[in-house]
């Protein structure tokens, strides 16, 4: 794992986290408790802040950016980011799956309990409300997240993160 400190700052993360071999963290990133970074996934703080709550995963080839000077990135808790995401200057509430190779672009709020599809473009500006489902391009409402989509994909799915990141302990 690569982790390299810019102007100062030294990326810090809680207890029991995990980053694979070929992760990438850096500058002023904070991560919370249970979190994970796969592999080949950067989370680069040079430009802007990078706040992340407990038990976020951040899946292989993901990229976590923000904006210079303007659009930090705040990511909350139960939150999984899937493989090849872009998550960039945006604000992610708690339980929130942002599914495979999706775009989140600068301002945007994806409130909790939402799930952003696979492939999908959420705008710049765009406010995802709470208990959604957006898909397409750019990312519109679908419907909303029932509480199987909930318990069956966004909790499962951030559960199965921090399991499969126990089998990786030394």
């Amino acid at each position: 794992m690569l982790i390299k400190s810019v102007l100062g700052h030294t990326p810090d993360y809680g207890k029991e986290c995990f980053f694979a071999d070929n992760a990438t963290l850096i500058g002023d990133v904070i991560m919370g408790d249970y979190c994970s970074v796969w592999f080949q996934a950067v989370v680069r703080g040079d430009v802007h802040s990078i706040r992340m709550g407990n038990r976020v995963n951040i899946q292989d080839g993901a990229v976590i950016h923000a904006t210079y000077k303007a659009s930090p990135t705040t990511i909350g808790n139960n939150v999984s980011v899937g493989h090849n995401a872009i998550v960039h200057g945006c604000t992610i509430h708690d339980n929130v799956l942002v599914g495979m190779g999706a775009i989140i672009m600068d301002d945007a709020v994806i409130e909790s309990n939402s799930i952003i599809a696979a492939g999908a473009v959420v705008s710049k500006n765009t406010v995802v409300p709470a208990g959604s489902v957006f898909a397409g391009v750019p990312a519109k409402k679908i419907k909303e997240s029932s509480p199987e989509l909930i318990s069956g994909e966004i909790e499962r799915i951030a559960k199965n993160y921090s399991l499969y990141a126990s089998w990786f302990k030394d």
